[in-house]
């Protein structure tokens, strides 16, 4: 997917090994150097993990000190979530994504790919998609609140309790988590302004590149407050 978006032979990416449910990378993108953050749904599905928000956090402080943009690539559950994982301080280290993200100086742009759920799909967008130069999406892309299943079986429970044959349950179910996920399409999505656009993803590379154009004098020169320091890993 990387090299697809980057010019030839530039992607690098950093530390593959650790954080793994987070790709981090450098790239050129016709000829302009820039960082991808990108959610790897080959492992835990792409959840975001303590480990993968620092990773994701510190990434950012260094694109921010080298005045690197930051292109995110989104395809997420959501943050992790369970008693094994929070015990890895997880609530913590996830809120680093924001905090990083709300003090960069550089310009970030989201692509969501494919999933985009709960606050995890919020960090990809530096925390807002209304935060970005430009948030757009891939036809393909679903948002929502983590968890659909169990806000029907929450917000409808007076009403499933009601039914008493269990196929006219299971039905009823259905429809309104049907509802929910055409609710959050692409397309349906972007009609409430939260995306700029729904792209062919053919046009991705285009729109970075558009974008990185738009913004050169934002993200360079000497009057652009320089991040001190990185945090040590």
């Amino acid at each position: 997917m990387l090299e697809l978006i980057a010019d030839v032979g530039t992607v690098l990416e950093l530390r593959p090994s650790s954080g793994q449910a987070m790709v981090t990378a450098l790239a050129r993108v016709e000829g302009k150097p820039v960082g991808i953050i990108a959610n790897n749904a080959a492992h835990i599905g792409g959840a975001i993990d303590g480990d993968a928000s620092d990773k994701a956090s510190r990434f950012m402080q260094l694109c921010d000190a080298f005045g690197l943009p930051v292109v995110m690539l989104c395809d997420t559950p959501g943050i992790m979530v369970g008693p094994e994982v929070e015990k890895t301080a997880l609530v913590r280290r996830a809120s680093r994504i924001f905090v990083t993200a709300a003090n960069l100086s550089v310009p970030v742009f989201t692509l969501v790919l494919r999933k985009s759920y709960g606050l995890g799909a919020l960090g990809m967008a530096g925390g807002s998609f209304l935060n970005p130069v430009w948030a757009v999406s891939w036809p393909t892309g679903e948002f929502g609140g983590m968890g659909l299943e169990g806000f029907v079986r929450l917000g409808f429970r007076r009403e499933l309790e009601a039914l008493e044959d269990p196929e006219e349950k299971q039905a009823f179910f259905d429809r309104k988590l049907a509802d929910l996920y055409n609710v959050g399409k692409a397309l349906n999505v972007a009609t409430h302004f939260e995306l700029d656009d729904v792209i062919d993803p053919a046009d991705t590379r285009r729109w970075i590149a558009k974008g990185l154009r738009a913004t050169a004098n934002y993200s360079a020169g000497p009057s652009r407050k320089r991040r001190p320091f990185i945090d040590t890993w």
